[in-house]
C-alpha cells in the first residue's frame, strides 16, 4: 500500500552543501556535523536499507537535540521522484540521478550462495551471469562432480539489491521468469540451505552472519575472490552496490547535516552492521 509523504515543518533557504561531501570519495570519512543543527526532515526510501537508516536517524537525533527525523518507506516510492517534487529532503538510493546531489555512504557487496553440499566453491563473473540468465541449467558445467538442476532464486525487481546485482553482471532484465522469486533473506537462507541445487544471492552482511551462525551454505569465491568487507571495499570482489543519500538542489541544513553525520566516524560504525562501510 503506497503512503503518502508529509511535508513537515523546518524548511528554509539552504546554505551551501559541505565541501567534504561535495568532493567525499569511496574511501573517505567526513567529520560530524556541527553543533547547533535542529529541525525536521523527511527521509524516503524503498529497499532493504530501511533498518540501519532508522538506527542511523535516531542516534542523529540523539547527538543533535532540536532534530527531528521522519522515515517513510515504501517499495512502490519513486524516491529521486518525490525528492525532486519537494515531497521529502533525503533520499536513499542504489544510483545517482541529475539534478540531484549524491553522496555515498557505504557499500552493500553481494554474495552467491548455495547449499552447504554443493560441490562448487568457486565461479567466474562470466559463469555467474550464466547461471543468472538461464544458460548454464545444470552444475555438472561448473564442476565434475556437480549434478542435478540449477534452481534459480531471485530477489524482488523493485529491491535495489537486485538492481545492483544484474547491473554488476551486465544481465540486466535476463533472469528468467520462471525463477523463483523471494523477497526475505530468511527465506532465501532456508531454501538454500534445504535444497541442493539452489543457488541465490543476499547481501554480503547477511550472508557471513548465516555463516557463523551455522546455516547450511556457502559464499562462493568470484574471479577468486574471496566475499568480505575489504574486498569489497577495495573494488576487488566485483559484486556489489553503492548506497547513495540523495539531496535536492537546496537542501536545509539539518538534510546536509545527517548526510555528513551518515559518512562520520559515528555513522559509519552504524552502516557497518548492515553493510561495508568506506572506511575501516
Amino acid at each position: 500500500m503506497s503512503a503518502v509523504v508529509k511535508r513537515l515543518p523546518g524548511r528554509g533557504p539552504a546554505g551551501p552543501l559541505s565541501l567534504c561531501l561535495l568532493l567525499a570519495a569511496p574511501t573517505s570519512v567526513c567529520p560530524a556535523p556541527p553543533a547547533g543543527v535542529t529541525g525536521a526532515i523527511t527521509v524516503i526510501g524503498t529497499g532493504p536499507e530501511r533498518r540501519v537508516i532508522e538506527r542511523l536517524a535516531r542516534a542523529f537525533e540523539k547527538a543533535y537535540l532540536g532534530t527531528a527525523i521522519e522515515i517513510r518507506w515504501n517499495r512502490n516510492f519513486h524516491a529521486a521522484q518525490m525528492l525532486q517534487a519537494g515531497e521529502a529532503d533525503v533520499a536513499v538510493s542504489a544510483q545517482e540521478y541529475p539534478g540531484l546531489t549524491a553522496t555515498q555512504i557505504a557499500w552493500d557487496g553481494i554474495a552467491v550462495i548455495v547449499n552447504f553440499t554443493n560441490p562448487v566453491t568457486e565461479v567466474t563473473s562470466q559463469q555467474v551471469a550464466q547461471l543468472f540468465s538461464g544458460r548454464i541449467a545444470n552444475w555438472s558445467a561448473l564442476h565434475e562432480r556437480g549434478a542435478g538442476n540449477v534452481e534459480l532464486i531471485r530477489r524482488p525487481a523493485d529491491q535495489h539489491l537486485n538492481e545492483g546485482f544484474e547491473r554488476a553482471l551486465g544481465i540486466n532484465g535476463q533472469i528468467p521468469k520462471a525463477a523463483t522469486v523471494i523477497r526475505s533473506d530468511q527465506r532465501v537462507l532456508r531454501r538454500v540451505s534445504g535444497r541442493i541445487g539452489a543457488v541465490s544471492y543476499l547481501s554480503l552482511r547477511a550472508a557471513l552472519d548465516a555463516t557463523e551462525y551455522g546455516t547450511p551454505i556457502k559464499i562462493l569465491l568470484i574471479d577468486g575472490v574471496e566475499a568480505g568487507h575489504p574486498t569489497v571495499r577495495n573494488g576487488q570482489y566485483p559484486l556489489r552496490r553503492p548506497v547513495f543519500l540523495l539531496l535536492g538542489k537546496q537542501p536545509i541544513p539539518v538534510a546536509e547535516a545527517f548526510v555528513r553525520f551518515a559518512v562520520s566516524r559515528e555513522g559509519q560504525r552504524i552502516l557497518q552492521e548492515s553493510f561495508t562501510p568506506l572506511s575501516p
